[in-house]
């Protein structure tokens, strides 16, 4: 396995902590990461989509990942989402991401304006060199960014060395069976991570090493067990447990409030862990949202009785 080895497993995607005034809360973050080390996940994906870092500016994100950094003490693989809607600010957060050790940077491509392949590339390029030291991950999620990993553009960045894998997030596995072949053909190592949730087991099948995932953070030991389940070879209790983990899913997508005020409501109730809401324009939870809340909870500890 090698140097990749850090990278395999089970990465919840971070959430957004904030205080009762709505600000970022250093003890929090704190609060939260050392609640994933004692979860025994393999490492945290830092300031992604399940951080709102879109909704964050520069020096909230830096506070994030420092605290997030001082909290795990080396126990958890930490990988940072650097990118922002301009080079410099994503180049100042890889610069500043190296500085704190991180084990790698990951970067989405710039939003709203449709960049030709080329200037993707330029962008991508520019954020790694930032951070010379420091693997860099790939970040496909077509749906949200408007943009896709096309093979020509992936086959450009296959040609920076501090490119070891591709978070991804499109609803194809097939495009995991891609991005692994293309990747190993031109590295002796590459890493891909399934990113949505809902397909763990078939993106594991097909070719991805690790996964990476917002609903992770709520449910992580039914994660870990189904890790476990596929590298045990152990097909129907996977697809079973898959389909349990579905369910509590779409449970938490059927709320009025955004999925990951729901997250953030169950990590309250079940793990007396609070880490805020969600920053507006994001749906906060309403009144008629404590009851889906309440049943994704207890779906989550039935789940855990029937596997754990």
């Amino acid at each position: 396995m090698g140097k990749s080895e850090k990278y395999r497993g089970i990465i919840p995607a971070f959430y957004a902590c904030y205080d009762g005034q709505g600000k970022i809360s250093p003890q929090r973050v704190q609060e939260l990461t050392r609640y994933f080390v004692e979860k025994g996940v393999k490492g945290v994906y830092v300031n992604g989509s399940s951080g709102e870092c879109i909704y964050q500016r520069v020096e909230e994100r830096k506070m994030v990942i420092e605290n997030v950094m001082e909290a795990a003490k080396g126990r958890l693989t930490v990988i940072n989402h650097v990118a922002c809607n301009n080079t410099e600010d994503s180049m100042e957060l890889a610069e500043h991401s190296e500085s704190l050790g991180v084990d790698a940077i990951a970067s989405i491509p710039p939003i709203y304006f449709r960049l030709p392949e080329y200037s993707i590339a330029s962008y991508w390029n520019a954020v790694s060199s930032a951070a010379p030291n420091t693997d860099f991950i790939i970040y496909n999620i077509p749906q949200l960014a408007g943009t896709a990993l096309t093979m020509s553009l992936f086959g450009e960045m296959l040609k920076n060395p501090r490119v070891v894998g591709v978070k991804n997030s499109s609803v194809s596995t097939q495009d995991i069976q891609m991005f692994k072949a293309a990747g190993m053909a031109a590295r002796d190592e590459f890493i891909v991570f399934n990113g949505p949730d809902e397909q763990f087991t078939a993106g594991r099948a097909i070719g991805a090493d690790a996964g990476i995932g917002g609903t992770y953070g709520v449910m992580p030991g039914l994660f870990l067990k189904l890790n476990e389940l596929i590298e045990k070879g152990e097909r129907e209790k996977a697809v079973g447990l898959q389909y349990d983990i579905n369910e509590v899913i779409y449970k938490m997508c059927s709320a009025h409030a955004n999925m990951y005020a729901v997250a953030k409501e169950i990590l309250r109730q079940k793990e007396k862990l609070d880490i805020g809401g969600v920053r507006l324009p994001l749906e906060n939870l309403k009144d008629q949202d404590m009851g889906i809340a309440r049943e994704a909870c207890a779906m989550i500890q039935e789940a855990e009785q029937k596997y754990l």
